[in-house]
């Protein structure tokens, strides 16, 4: 037959100064499962310093050399952000030699993030001067005309046929120019050559990224 129970206020001193033992027992074992919680991993700390040690050190060369990088990063944006400012001006662009001019759309292409972007040699070039690839992957072959004529169908014939052949097969051309392109330049390119005249060119020096 179970016990009713019995109503705080009806226990006698006994059993109250029974239970508030219980609960300071129970108080003081839950500590000391704390404290023996904290000695094993003192003891576990002490037993492998050594590794724990080596551990830290590792992590902190991991931060220091993270950081390292990313201040080398930031440096080498802002230079080459200083590089095209001193030189995207077209005062300067007009008289640049063939060579400054592909530098320069190069480091257009660095700017917006393309990758393994290089200058191409000039001889057997298939009239690629730079190469780089986007920043999903893609390849692009670009032709850069420094001139104050027109640039006519034969150079977007030529760049096409370049990407057509064995060793820039695959890229996207891109032909860009300090000039403008003719009404049939502009018909043979259609979606096979992406043209970036004189004023496609200006925005991208001023900071405007380029779609391929």
């Amino acid at each position: 037959m179970n016990t009713p129970d019995v109503p705080p206020s009806a226990r006698s001193p006994v059993q109250r100064a029974a239970i508030n033992t219980a609960k300071i027992v129970g108080a003081l074992a839950g500590v000391a499962a704390v404290l023996w919680s904290l000695v094993a991993v003192v003891r576990l700390v002490v037993a492998h310093h050594v590794v724990v040690l080596l551990a830290l050190a590792v992590l902190g060369l991991v931060i220091a050399t993270w950081g390292v990088v990313r201040e080398a990063e930031k440096r080498k944006a802002a230079i080459l952000e200083e590089r095209i400012r001193d030189r995207a001006r077209w005062e300067l662009v007009d008289a640049m030699s063939g060579t400054d001019f592909e530098n320069l759309v190069a480091d257009l292409l660095r700017r917006d993030g393309f990758r393994d972007v290089r200058r191409v040699g000039r001889s057997h070039d298939g009239g690629v001067d730079v190469v780089a690839r986007a920043a999903d992957g893609r390849p692009i072959a670009v032709q850069c005309k420094r001139q104050a004529a027109r640039v006519g169908a034969d150079r977007v014939r030529n760049l096409i046929g370049a990407v057509n052949g064995s060793v820039y097969d695959g890229h996207r051309a891109v032909l860009v120019t300090s000039s403008v392109f003719t009404g049939p330049a502009a018909r043979e390119s259609e979606s096979r050559v992406l043209l970036v005249d004189r004023h496609r060119l200006g925005e991208w020096m001023k900071g405007e990224s380029l779609k391929v």
